[in-house]
């Protein structure tokens, strides 16, 4: 797995959100689903054929969104959510594999920046980017996305 440190532009996105404990991370894949069934009333959508799914991080519980990248944030759906994810500095891989091996791509991310001396930045949103050349392997439970930690230093 290549890992390395780059420059992510700012984004703006509309989809939907979930909130809810670790335990119940497997309800995910649902979100996905459901707002490809929706992805028709989301105005201004880039050409750009990916689901960008950030989500914050906490002790107990993390928030996770799952949205198309837009040119404008207007006219957001019914029971959507729209917002701009700043420029950021993040470190980056991608996770080929399967649901069960997730976590120990984000444990050797981790490793990998402690070991290079970067920060995570918990203030910002992580991406995971759903590309639609991955999908058909992504459905059968072969993920392939491509995942950005933000940073917020370099310690060495």
């Amino acid at each position: 797995m290549g890992i390395q440190v780059v420059v992510k532009d700012e984004l703006k996105v509309v989809g939907i959100s979930w909130n809810g404990n670790y335990s119940q991370k497997r309800t995910i894949p649902v979100l996905f689903n459901e707002l490809e069934k929706r992805l028709t009333e989301i105005a201004n959508r880039t050409e750009e054929p990916v689901f960008i799914a950030p989500f914050h991080s906490r002790e107990t519980e993390f928030t996770y969104y799952v949205t198309a990248p837009v040119k404008k944030l207007e006219k957001i759906p019914k029971g959507m959510v729209g917002f701009t994810i700043p420029r950021k500095n993040y470190v980056y891989a991608t996770h080929k594999g399967k649901l069960e091996e997730v976590e120990k791509t984000y444990r050797e991310i981790f490793i990998w920046m402690k070991d290079y001396g970067y920060e995570h930045d918990h203030s910002a949103l992580s991406l995971e980017v759903y590309k639609e050349e991955h999908k058909e392997k992504n459905v059968n439970g072969e993920l392939h996305f491509d995942i950005y930690l933000p940073v917020k230093t370099y310690n060495k």
